[in-house]
Order: structure tokens, then sequence, then C-alpha cells
């Protein structure tokens, strides 16, 4: 049981029940309201939806298997109570665990990409695997380049359901479909919450980077925090988060109609779910200065990214 556990935290159970959970919410809060909207009748079946989830699940775990088997000296500085590979799987075992994850991960995104009809989707579950490779042999340790890359790869998560859905709509009911608008308000709305992914996971990964700047410096990774220090690293941080609030205050208040009562909901959630929690969030960063309150602080971005998921309940629906 102890082992199995162990195996859970290799792969970052946790994210992977939130990519489980982001894929989900884009389905059914973003994307049938709509098709609900305009009329459509079809919509990806749960069963493509389900090897779409597989897919980029298990692709996620790999790439986080993987990491942990380039990160071993890093881990040592950084965190040698967390370290799993070597300590407690040998890295025979972690290397075995990554190719079969990767290779359900493939498997499960082509069959996804098949039953769609999308060439798009298929090319993303081929290039992404290998992208996160290269990441972890890599580029993690060039400027900036691992930050765009881990908050590329999170921004393509919902738009992996957009692309599902417009393909094989599009095979359904061939170019009538094309020529009704929907494509577009699809692509509009899962790309509202790639962008909100992509800043917030670019945030979160400068971070990271700062509460393992120890162990990066010392293995000559040339991190946001090891090349520019502390205080610029800080106020990356800052930008990105503040531009995330800027944006997500713009589509609430300068995109949505003003439907009776929708706006009122819609706004409160933003206060409450993402504008309080990000000043709060930023207190936390410059006032922390160990591994413990920058770890505290990547905890909290994690739940602002969960709850900026969950507005799409008020914001689309």
């Amino acid at each position: 049981m102890e082992q199995f556990k162990n195996y859970l935290r290799l792969v970052r159970i946790n994210n992977l029940l939130f990519v489980t959970i982001l894929l989900g919410v884009m389905q059914h809060w973003a994307v049938m309201p709509v098709l609900r909207h305009t009329l459509v009748t079809e919509h990806l079946p749960w069963w493509v939806l389900l090897l779409l989830v597989a897919g980029t699940v298990c692709v996620a775990a790999g790439g986080y298997v993987i990491n942990d088997w380039f990160d071993v000296k890093i881990d040592r500085i950084n965190r040698p109570d967390d370290l799993i590979v070597t300590r407690v799987i040998d890295k025979e075992t972690a290397m075995r665990l990554f190719y079969v994850l990767t290779g359900v991960g493939i498997a499960c995104g082509l069959a996804s990409a098949v039953c769609c009809r999308s060439i798009t989707l298929g090319a993303v579950f081929i290039i992404v695997p290998g992208l996160l490779w290269f990441y972890s042999a890599s580029y993690k340790r060039q400027l900036f380049v691992g930050n765009l890359i881990v908050a590329f790869c999170a921004a393509l998560t919902p738009m992996l359901v957009a692309v599902a859905n417009v393909d094989y709509l599009r095979h359904v009911y061939g170019d009538l479909f094309m020529g009704t608008g929907i494509a577009p308000r699809l692509y509009a709305w899962c790309g509202g919450f790639a962008v909100f992914a992509f800043l917030m996971t670019w945030a979160r990964e400068v971070v990271k980077d700062l509460q393992d700047r120890r162990g990066d410096r010392e293995l000559e990774c040339h991190t946001v925090p090891v090349v520019l220090g502390v205080a610029w690293a800080k106020t990356v941080v800052t930008v990105l988060l503040v531009l995330t609030g800027a944006l997500a205050s713009w589509v609430v208040w300068g995109m949505l109609p003003a439907a009776e009562g929708g706006l009122g909901v819609a706004t409160r959630y933003l206060l409450c779910g993402l504008l309080i929690p990000l000043v709060c969030e930023l207190w936390l960063l410059w006032a922390a200065g160990t591994p413990r309150e920058y770890r505290n602080a990547q905890q909290l971005l994690k739940f602002i990214m969960l709850l900026g998921t969950l507005s799409a309940f008020f914001i689309v629906s």
C-alpha cells in the first residue's frame, strides 16, 4: 500500500485530478452551453471524451515521471525528504513506467483523434510527449524556455476539448457546420481558459523556481531567480498575475452580456474567486523568503487555478 502511494506521488495524482476536472468542466460548462444555445443536438460522445481525458492524463503522468527521473540530483538538494526516484523507486522502474504511461496516453489520444477525424488532435498527442522529454532533459534549465513550455502544455489542455468538438461536429454536419459560427465561439471560450491556464502556470513555474533556486544554482540551471535574481523573479510573477486579473475583469465586465442576474453572479465570483485570492497571492509572494513559504504561495496558485476553472459554470453557462 505504501509503495502504491509512492507511485501516486510520483505521477502527481492531485495535478492529474485537476487536469481531469479541467477537461470535464470545459466539455460540460463551456462547450455544451454553447451547443445548447445554438440548438445543436449532436456533441462529442462520452466515450470519445473519456479517451481524450485518459490520453491527456497519461501523457501528463508520464511527463511528471520523466521529469523526476532527470531531476534526481536537483531534488537531492531541494527536497531530499520527498525524493522518490532512486530512494523508493529505482530509475529503471521509473523509466519503464514513463514508457507505459506515455504509450497508453499516445494510444488513447490517437484513438480520440481518429474518432473525431482530427489531424490536429493527433499531432498534439505525438508532439507533446516528445516536448515533455526534451523539457525534462534540457529545456527546463534554460531561461524562460522551460517555463513557457510547461505553460504552453497547460494552455493546450482546454483547447483539446474545443478542437475535439469542432472536428467531430464538422465530420457529422460537414461544411454546413462551419457556416454556423459555432466553431469560433467554442474556440473563443476555451481559448479564454487557455490564456488563463498559460499565465497562471507560467507564474506558478517561476514561483517553483524560487522555491528550488538553491539546487538549480548548484547544478547551473538558468532559471529566472538564478539568472535575474529573486526580486526580478517576483516582479515577473506579479506582472503575470496582474495581467491575469485584468484580462478576467475585462471578460466579465466588458464582454459578457448583461443578462438578468448573470453579470451580478459573474462579478461576485470574479471578486471572491479570483481578484481577492490574487491579492492574497501577491502578499504571500513578496513576504516569502524560505522554500516552505514559496511552497505555500505555489499551493495557493493551484487553488486559484481551480477557482478560475470552475468560473465556467457562472460565466459561460
